[in-house]
């Protein structure tokens, strides 16, 4: 996500580093490029001209604080600005009715409404622990209705039934009585959308809105259409009292120019922003986070709270005890911690919150993928017990039937035992709970040379 402007962004700032002081002219260097990075991003062009009118009102000539270089001084102020153009903070939904609290879901056909309909059933189920209702009143599409019936189900929320004969007017009005009666806390509407804004697309919505009267108004959008994302909000917006707005397809999106863009151009907040295909990919939306993360400073808060939630804590607990104990570290367990970052989203997702990213080599972070993690597993699911707790007991007999089980080649296999013995190592210095041992041996795991965990260019790497 924002790879593309991050890396632009963290170039310039590199060039801006050194300098004694923010003057006009290093200033105005440094933001043509942030001004072609944003546009490049598929930023809208108002929203371009407010962002960098604001920070070289603010930037130029700004003194250089005794604990920050000049670089660091004009991140912060680029920083600020983000924030503030995206909105200050993350606007929560306002559920404070009389249940059930009625949520409408609004947005143009292949936005992933009817999946985000369900991702945000689940969130409110599983975060806020509300009771959560969902109905489909969209009675055009084939399949709509099944399809959110399947996906509730998934996400083990109720489902009021509808039928494609019936009006979406009388759908909404029979799932509401039925949300009354069953004490229901939370009711979200899924609408038709359509391939574009037309006339009796918006006379509809806006007769449900006023049968329903929710309490809030999502508008669902791809990020992946940029600036157009945020014009067909706006359009919405116009003819519909919007609450706020749902970025979908965010992983996808390798410029970010909708998450810059919708906020001033419609004057809503983006509640939400979704980063997957999974029922779980779906996130609140944190402009100071985000900002943090296209500047290349990742996400730590993020980071330690999907930590919270995906980790296993019972088995993270039984690996501290065996480590503490000096019981060592086999591949059974190599395979649990790659289990674990797989729940975490992928090593892609991890990078993409872990700070000093934007510091890396161009490219490095896109040449990240999970592939190379999926197949350790193969390899080790290919593997007997006795295999996995004793790898030194494997020869050339017992490596061979463990690339063709597995699909895979000797110098996989190779590659998997050298970082599970640099694994170990670590693990060892880990074992005193010293954390700075564990850090240096962290440090000895980069680049191909090495063996190391993610495959980084050669001189690249996180260092830690």
């Amino acid at each position: 996500m924002f790879d593309n402007l991050t890396e632009r962004l963290s170039g310039t700032f590199r060039k801006i580093s050194g300098k004694a002081t923010l003057t006009e002219n290093n200033i105005q260097e440094a933001l043509r490029e942030v001004r072609r990075a944003l546009l490049e991003a598929d930023v809208a062009l108002p929203v371009v001209k407010e962002f960098i009118d604001r920070v070289s009102l603010r930037a130029v000539g700004q003194e250089v604080s005794k604990s920050l270089t000049p670089g660091q001084a004009f991140i912060k102020v680029v920083q600020a600005e983000l924030e503030s153009i995206m909105g200050s903070a993350n606007a929560e939904l306002d559920l404070k009715t009389t249940p059930p609290a009625i949520i409408l879901m609004a947005g143009l056909q292949g936005a992933g409404k009817t999946t985000t309909v369900a991702k945000l059933a689940r969130f409110l189920k599983e975060e806020s622990k509300k009771s959560v209702m969902v109905v489909s009143a969209d009675v055009y599409r084939p399949a709509a209705i099944q399809q959110l019936q399947t996906l509730a189900t998934d996400v083990g929320v109720d489902f009021f039934a509808s039928d494609s004969a019936q009006s979406p007017i009388e759908i909404a009005a029979a799932a509401e009585k039925e949300a009354k009666r069953k004490f229901v806390e939370v009711l979200i509407v899924d609408t038709a959308g359509r391939l574009a804004i037309d006339e009796e697309m918006m006379d509809e919505i806006r007769q449900l809105h006023g049968q329903l009267n929710p309490i809030e108004t999502l508008f669902v959008v791809d990020a992946m259409t940029g600036q157009d994302a945020a014009n067909t909000a706006k359009a919405f917006n116009d003819a519909l009292p919007l609450t706020g707005v749902v970025l979908t397809k965010a992983d996808g999106d390798a410029r970010g120019g909708a998450a810059l863009s919708v906020r001033y151009i419609t004057g809503r907040p983006i509640k939400f922003i979704g980063v997957g295909e999974k029922a779980d990919a779906l996130e609140p939306f944190y402009p100071d986070r985000i900002a943090s993360r296209i500047l290349g400073m990742g996400d730590v808060l993020s980071l330690i709270e999907e930590a919270e939630k995906k980790v296993d804590k019972k088995k993270a607990e039984r690996l501290a005890k065996k480590i503490k104990k000096g019981r060592g570290f086999d591949l059974e367990d190599f395979k649990e911690q790659l289990g674990q970052m797989q729940n975490m989203g992928g090593v892609a997702s991890i990078m993409d919150k872990m700070p000093g990213m934007g510091a890396l080599p161009p490219g490095a972070a896109s040449m990240v993928d999970d592939s190379q993690f999926r197949r350790m597993e193969a390899i080790i699911n290919s593997m007997t017990m006795r295999e996995r707790v004793n790898p030194d007991i494997l020869n050339g007999s017992r490596k061979r039937r463990i690339t063709q089980g597995s699909g895979t080649q000797i110098q996989d296999l190779n590659r998997l035992l050298k970082q599970h013995k640099q694994m170990q190592k670590m693990m060892k210095k880990m074992k005193g709970g010293n954390m700075a041992n564990m850090m240096r041996g962290l440090g000895g795991m980069q680049g191909p040379g090495g063996g190391g965990m993610p495959p980084f260019p050669r001189g690249g790497g996180p260092r830690f």
